[in-house]
C-alpha cells in the first residue's frame, strides 16, 4: 500500500499466512464444536498479533488503527468470530498500555500480549445495551479497595476470559462521569461466569455473561478513574467499529473468491455459470460494495489514528455490515444450493455478517451518531 513500511507490510503478511495455515482450515470445526480456540489465540499472540496497537516500548507492534484494521481483515477472511475475539484482546491490551500505572502494565500487559491470559471487555448489561452510560453495575469504596456488584451480558471471550475489563458506576448521581474501569480476575470470589450463549453462529467469539456479587478488589484494580473511563469506553468502541468494518471486508473478499471459483467450475446449459451475465453483474455489485466498504473503513481508521473518528467509524461500520450481509447472501445465491453447504465458508460468514450488525452498537445507533453530527453541522458541509 501507499507509504507502507516493511514492518507494516510484514505484520499483514504474517496475519495472512496465519489465516491460510491455521484459521481457514479449522474455522468450520470451531463452529461445529461451538468452541473458542484458545490455543489459536495463543499462536496468534506468539506472532505479535495480540499487541497490534500497543507501543513497541511495552512489547507491542506499535501499529496504528490503519494497520490493525488490515490485519483484522485478513483474519476475518478465515473466521470473523475468531478475528473479533482477537480484536477484543488487542483493544484491552491497548487500554492497559494507555492508562495503566507502571505496576499495572507490568502485571497485566505481558500475559495479554502472550495470550497466557485471555481478556474481555465488560460494558453491556442485561438491561442496558445501546445506552452504555446507564450501566447499573456498581463499585463501592471499601477502605483502600472496592466492592463490585452487578451483572454483565454479551461479553465476547466471556466463556474463556481470565482477565476482565469491567466498567462500573461509582456515583449514580454523576451519570457517565461516575463510571470507572477495573481489571478483575475472573476467578475472584463472587465472580460467576454464565454459560455460553447459543447463537445463530460466530461461536468462536465465546459470547456469555458474568455476575458480580460483593466482589472485593484492591485499590490497584482501578485502571481508569471516574470521568475518564467512559471516554475510553467510547474510544474503544470507535476502534472496535473500525475493526468490525474491516472484518466485514474480509468476509466479503472470501465470499467473492468462493463464488467466483465455484462459478468457473460449475456447468449449466453447456457452459460455466460464470459466463452468464446475470451472475457476473451480481458479483460485480458485491465487488463494488467491497471497494466502498474498504475505503470507508480505511478513512475511519485514519481518522481514529488522528485522534477522532467517531462519525467516520459509524459510517464505516453501518455500511460495511449492511454490504456484507447482502453481498454474502448474493455470493451464496450465485452458487445455487451449493452455497448452503458448510464445506464452503459462506454460511458461517453470513451468520457473522448479521452478528456484526449488533457488535459495538447496532446499525440504529450508528444512525444516531451520524444524525447528531448532521444536526450539529446544521446541514452545512
Amino acid at each position: 500500500g501507499i507509504g507502507m513500511t516493511d514492518d507494516v507490510t510484514g505484520i499483514i503478511e504474517t496475519a495472512a499466512a496465519f489465516t491460510r495455515d491455521r484459521v481457514a482450515p479449522e474455522a468450520a470445526g470451531w463452529e461445529r464444536a461451538r468452541r473458542v480456540p484458545v490455543e489459536a489465540i495463543r499462536d496468534a499472540a506468539a506472532l505479535g498479533l495480540c499487541g497490534l496497537m500497543v507501543p513497541a516500548a511495552h512489547g507491542g507492534a506499535g501499529c496504528g488503527m490503519s494497520t490493525a484494521a488490515r490485519v483484522f481483515e485478513e483474519i476475518a477472511a478465515g473466521c470473523m468470530a475468531f478475528a473479533f475475539s482477537l480484536e477484543v484482546q488487542n483493544n484491552f491490551a491497548r487500554s492497559v498500555a494507555s492508562f495503566g500505572t507502571a505496576g499495572q502494565i507490568a502485571r497485566h500487559l505481558p500475559p495479554l500480549l502472550s495470550g497466557a491470559r485471555i481478556g474481555a471487555f465488560l460494558l453491556t448489561e442485561p438491561g442496558v445495551g445501546s445506552d452504555a452510560a446507564a450501566i447499573t453495575t456498581r463499585a463501592t469504596r471499601d477502605g483502600d479497595g472496592w466492592v463490585i456488584d452487578g451483572e454483565k451480558a454479551w461479553v465476547t471471550n466471556g466463556t474463556v476470559a481470565e482477565t476482565l475489563f469491567v466498567f462500573a458506576q461509582t456515583d449514580r448521581d454523576a451519570g457517565w462521569r461516575g463510571i470507572a474501569a477495573f481489571v478483575i480476575d475472573a476467578t475472584a470470589d463472587g465472580v460467576t461466569r454464565g454459560a455460553a450463549y447459543s447463537l445463530l453462529g460466530g461461536h468462536a467469539m465465546g459470547v456469555g455473561g458474568f455476575t458480580f456479587s460483593a466482589v472485593r478488589v484492591a485499590g490497584d484494580a482501578l485502571l481508569i478513574g471516574p470521568g475518564e473511563a467512559f471516554k475510553e469506553a467510547l474510544h474503544g468502541i470507535d476502534v472496535a467499529r473500525v475493526g468490525v468494518g474491516a472484518l466485514c471486508c474480509g468476509m466479503m473478499r472470501s465470499g467473492l473468491a468462493t463464488a467466483l471459483d465455484y462459478a468457473a467450475r460449475r456447468q449449466a446449459f453447456g457452459r460455466p455459470t460464470i459466463e452468464f451475465q446475470g451472475l457476473q453483474w451480481m458479483l460485480a455489485d458485491v465487488a463494488t460494495d467491497l471497494e466502498a466498504a474498504r475505503l470507508l473503513t480505511r478513512e475511519a481508521a485514519l481518522a481514529v489514528d488522528a485522534g477522532g473518528g467517531t462519525v467516520a467509524a459509524a459510517h464505516a461500520k453501518k455500511f460495511a455490515t449492511r454490504a456484507a450481509l447482502k453481498g454474502l447472501a448474493d455470493c451464496m445465491q450465485a452458487m445455487g444450493a451449493a452455497g448452503l453447504k458448510d464445506d464452503t465458508p459462506l454460511a458461517r460468514h453470513l451468520a457473522c455478517a448479521k452478528t456484526a450488525q449488533f457488535l459495538d452498537g447496532t446499525t440504529e445507533i450508528q444512525n444516531v451518531v451520524i444524525a447528531r453530527d448532521l444536526m450539529r453541522r446544521g446541514g452545512g458541509t
